[in-house]
């Protein structure tokens, strides 16, 4: 049995509002990532420490309490 017109543009609708969904989710975790990065930096690093590394530093500090 053929699918209906209805079927087939629902199927379409479906993947293209999927696909743009990814692809807002994506800007937006890019954008988090960066504004948590430059406070990263420029607040909670310590001299000489890299972005990552205070990071990490302080992953530990809050597992360790």
């Amino acid at each position: 049995m053929a699918k209906s017109k209805f079927v087939e543009l629902n199927q379409k609708i479906a993947e293209n509002v999927t696909g743009v969904f990814a692809a807002v989710e994506d800007s937006v975790i890019s954008g988090y990532t960066k504004i948590e990065d430059a406070f990263v930096d420029r607040y909670l690093t310590r001299e000489g420490e890299t972005t990552e590394a205070a990071k990490k530093r302080l992953q530990e500090e809050k597992h360790a309490k």
